[in-house]
């Protein structure tokens, strides 16, 4: 599988707007829905760090934005942080509205050059990828209008569903609905039009690899990503760093937008919000507190120690 595509499955390693087609895509009448089979609750402990000072505490965790259901992790400290914080902060607050998301992303995806997508592909490639979007129900036709980037990350969240995973499971959603019951302010680090902005200004080339890697990746993609989940569930986040690593091995200027940039920004965020008391909650993707460059890293230039809380 290629580096580009291993990366880019992983939705702990990718912005959460990738989510947001989920619900989207699931329009579409033969787009596959998650079961809603009652399943039995596996303990997951995620791993889990704090930055404070006398009279400020961080709170930092690792999420993942679509999951299949049955994996306790909102528990033990996880679950004791979230109460003692004042605040929770995501990456983005996804638009409740599906008229909304559609309205930000819509623009974006456009190629407002005009160019069909079809007439980017070659003809195994255009083969390949209709191939793909007929099997998730997706109107081919009326994908044509799009640049590569939202077919492909289209095509990446209808297959995680088809595997069972699901945004309402994720963390973040569970997270939210928490903060929304104890009268918690939900605020965030970016806007999910920045976010969806990161894959709209890659260039044309980047964004055509990603689609046909997608494309040509799909029967692999749910073992990789279900490994990524069990690292995950078992607070292993230097196993995840490594499996990161190889990764994004090749795919340095992606990583660099989707990650390294981003955890510098989120770090000197940190540093500028530790002058203030009060305790927040920051649930980030996975990937961001994992490998090279995490966020973690930044922190430590900036003379801040990112604990991990042991439990």
């Amino acid at each position: 599988m290629s580096s580009t595509f291993k990366m880019l499955i992983a939705s702990a390693m990718l912005p959460l707007a990738f989510a947001s087609v989920t619900p989207l895509a699931a329009q579409t009448p033969d787009a596959p829905a998650p079961s809603a089979a009652p399943v039995e609750v596996q303990d997951a402990d995620p791993a889990l760090w704090v930055v404070k000072d006398a009279d400020t505490t961080i709170y930092m965790f690792g999420t993942v934005h679509m999951l299949k259901p049955g994996l306790g992790w909102f528990d033990e400290a996880v679950k004791d942080a979230f109460d003692k914080s004042d605040t929770l902060m995501l990456e983005i607050v996804m638009p409740e509205d599906q008229a909304e998301v559609a309205k930000q992303m819509i623009p974006l995806a456009v190629d407002q050059n005009g160019t069909a997508l079809s007439s980017l592909l070659t003809d195994s490639q255009r083969a390949a990828y209709e191939a793909a979007m007929n099997k998730y129900g997706l109107p081919v036709g009326q994908f044509d209008i799009f640049e590569p980037w939202f077919p492909g990350m289209t095509i990446s969240a209808v297959s995680l569903v088809a595997d069972g995973y699901d945004p309402e499971h994720g963390s973040e959603k569970i997270l939210t609905k928490a903060a929304k019951a104890a009268n918690k302010p939900v605020t965030a680090l970016e806007t999910f039009s920045e976010q969806m902005g990161f894959f709209d200004n890659l260039p044309k080339e980047a964004q055509l690899q990603f689609l046909n890697d997608t494309v040509a990746q799909l029967p692999t993609a749910g073992p990789e990503f279900a490994e990524i989940i069990f690292a995950w569930a078992r607070g292993k986040p230097d196993e995840l760093g490594e499996r990161m690593n190889r990764l994004m091995s090749g795919s340095e200027a992606l990583a660099d937008t989707l990650l390294y940039k981003r955890n510098e920004r989120w770090a000197e965020w940190i540093k500028t919000r530790m002058d203030q008391p009060g305790t927040i909650f920051i649930a980030v993707g996975a990937g961001h507190l994992a490998g090279q460059k995490s966020v973690q890293d930044y922190l430590a230039k900036n003379g801040l120690n990112a604990e991990r809380v042991v439990y």
